[in-house]
C-alpha cells in the first residue's frame, strides 16, 4: 500500500502495534475518524496462543479507546466478527469483549467526546487465509480437505464489507453493533466451484471452529432492528435499546430471531461464486 500509494499526502504509514499505548497517541494525532481492524485473528492460532490473543483484541482495544479520547478523535468503527456471537472459541471470546469495550467507550467519552460503534461480518471473500484462496492453492493436489459436509459460511465481498464501514460512520450515534445482509454457501459447494474435479475428504472440525456462522444470537434479538441492506444491534445498556435517534426506521426483529449462515433465507449459487471468481482472481488471496 505504501507503494501504491506513494506521493499521496492523504495518507501516512506507520510501524506499530495496538498494544504500545504511547505509538497510538502518536498515530492518531490530527486524526478524526479511524477504522479499528487490528486482531490476533487466526482461531488455532489463538487456541494455541491464549495469552497473546488477549493482549491484542483486549488490551489493544481498551488502549485504542483510551487514545481516541484522549486525542479528540469524532468517530471510531471496531471491526467485529461473526464468531464474537455466542463464541464458541478464544478469539470469538475475545472479539466479543472488545465490542463491549468499544460499545462502553461511549459513556467513557461522554457527551462531547468520540462515538464507537462496531461493524461484524466473517471471513472476507478472497482474502489470505480464508477459503477460496486455500482451496485455489491446492487444488491441483486432487484433494479438498473439508471439515464436515454440513457446514456453511457466510459470503462477503471487500466492498460490501468497506460499505458497510462508511454507512457506519454516517448512521451511528455510538453503541451500535452493524451486521450486513449477505448470502451463505455450503463449504462443500465452494470447493466444487473452485476444483470441480478434485475428491472432497472430510478431516473433521478443527479446534474452536464452529459448524455455521452467527452473526446475531437469540439473546441479541430483544434489541435488534432491521433495515433493507442491514440488522443493527442496539446495546442494552444505558436505555439505548430503545432509543429513537439510534432506531430511526428500523423495524423490530421477532423475539427468538437469530441470523445464521445456515437460517439464512439467502444464499449465493454456485455460478454466483464461480463469477466472482473470475471478475476478482487477481487479486484473491491478496488482501
Amino acid at each position: 500500500m505504501a507503494k501504491k500509494f506513494q506521493g499521496d499526502e492523504r495518507v501516512r504509514f506507520f510501524i506499530g502495534d495496538v498494544r504500545d499505548k504511547d505509538r497510538l497517541y502518536r498515530a492518531l494525532d490530527g486524526v478524526d475518524y479511524v477504522v479499528h481492524a487490528a486482531a490476533t485473528k487466526i482461531v488455532p492460532t489463538a487456541e494455541y496462543n491464549p495469552f497473546e490473543c488477549v493482549k491484542t483484541n483486549i488490551n489493544g482495544a481498551m488502549n485504542l479507546v483510551d487514545a481516541c479520547i484522549d486525542s479528540g478523535v469524532k468517530r471510531v468503527i471496531a471491526l467485529s466478527t461473526d464468531k464474537a456471537s455466542s463464541p464458541a472459541n478464544l478469539y470469538g471470546a475475545t472479539k466479543l469483549v472488545s465490542d463491549k469495550l468499544f460499545i462502553a467507550g461511549n459513556s467513557y467519552a461522554g457527551g462531547d467526546g468520540p462515538r464507537f460503534a462496531v461493524v461484524r461480518y466473517g471471513n472476507v471473500m478472497g482474502s489470505r487465509g480464508s477459503v477460496i484462496p486455500f482451496f485455489m492453492s491446492i487444488r491441483d493436489q486432487g484433494s479438498l480437505p473439508i471439515t464436515d459436509e454440513r457446514m456453511t459460511r457466510f459470503m462477503i465481498s471487500l466492498e460490501q464489507g468497506v460499505e458497510l464501514v462508511w454507512h457506519a460512520f454516517a448512521d451511528m450515534e455510538g453503541g451500535e453493533i452493524y451486521v450486513k445482509k449477505i448470502p451463505s454457501m455450503k463449504v462443500v459447494d465452494v470447493a466444487r466451484v473452485v476444483a470441480p474435479e478434485a475428491k472432497q475428504e472430510i478431516v473433521g472440525i478443527r479446534p474452536g471452529e464452529k459448524l455455521h456462522e452467527q452473526m446475531i444470537s437469540e439473546e441479541d434479538s430483544y434489541f435488534t432492528y432491521e433495515y433493507p441492506e442491514h440488522f443493527k444491534i442496539l446495546p442494552a445498556i444505558n436505555n439505548w435499546g430503545s432509543d429513537e435517534q439510534r432506531i430511526k426506521d428500523g423495524a423490530k426483529v421477532a423475539p427468538g430471531f437469530s441470523y445464521t449462515s445456515d437460517n439464512n433465507p439467502h444464499w449465493m449459487r454456485p455460478e454466483e461464486l464461480q463469477a466472482w471468481i473470475v471478475d476478482h482472481n487477481d487479486k484473491i488471496g491478496s488482501i
